[in-house]
């Protein structure tokens, strides 16, 4: 999967602010990261169960397709039988039609 964030938990856990005379107070900086923490924590959580649903909907769709090939096919032989019973039906009226022309003569 590509990837969309710029930095990892463990970088974020990592950083160190250089301290200055009048720089930010620690707690606030520290408080920040706790929540940049939670949402890259959140987007994680979220990709990989959104990646989990991916893979079951990507083996439903070819089980699908594999009962509409084999649907297909079941109505190509059905397709078949019918055609072949129609010609069943033809040859039997066809010899109906010679019996009764034979035996009428006779």
């Amino acid at each position: 999967m590509e990837k969309r964030f710029n930095l990892t938990v463990q970088e974020v856990l990592d950083k160190q602010f250089n301290v200055d005379f009048k720089g930010y107070s620690s707690v606030e900086v520290d408080e920040f990261l706790d929540l940049v923490i939670a949402d890259y924590q959140e987007y994680d959580e979220m990709i990989s169960t959104l990646g989990d649903k991916l893979q079951e909907y990507e083996k439903q769709i070819n089980t699908l397709k594999a009962k509409i090939i084999e649907l297909e096919g079941k109505q190509d032989l059905a397709e078949d039988a019918s055609a072949i019973a129609g010609s069943n039906v033809d040859i039997l009226k066809r010899l109906t039609r010679l019996e009764n022309a034979v035996f009428k003569k006779q």
